[in-house]
């Protein structure tokens, strides 16, 4: 059913519940190929370069937002690619999702940062506004 999935990680809780489905999903098709993406904010990374002014330590950081996810892939044995993203979370993902032609999109309800969450409107729902594809949208 889907064969495309693309599933967006920022490493909090409601994004390893996502990854949880995600490679659910990919069980039921055979030959899904599962796409994690995770996107580096600017001002986010920014803050990384300064807290974290040696380079493998931000880069270590980073690779920790998705590591739910490739452990996952390696006990059930789906076929997944990771990609890093640059930009604003919401539109980079939209903006993959439609160019690449994704058959679902699997996200987090919440991220990490829950201030700017409240005041800026969530990722996920700017995803499911502007996605031309099914998202599922995980508690």
């Amino acid at each position: 059913m889907y064969k495309k999935i693309l599933l967006a990680t920022d490493g909090s809780e409601h994004s390893k519940r996502a990854a949880e489905n995600a490679f659910h999903i990919a069980q039921c098709s055979s030959g899904s190929q599962l796409e994690v993406v995770y996107v580096v904010n600017v001002d986010k990374a920014k803050s990384d370069v300064i807290n974290n002014w040696n380079s493998i330590d931000v880069n270590d950081s980073r690779k920790k937002q998705f590591d739910e996810a490739e452990r996952l892939a390696k006990e059930t044995g789906i076929n997944y690619k990771v990609k890093i993203l640059h930009g604003e979370p919401g539109p980079s993902i939209v903006n993959y999702a439609n160019k690449n032609n994704v058959d679902i999109v699997i996200i987090g309800s919440r991220g990490l940062n829950g201030l700017q969450e409240f005041v800026l409107g969530s990722v996920s729902h700017k995803v499911a506004k502007r996605a031309n594809c099914p998202v599922l949208i995980v508690k």
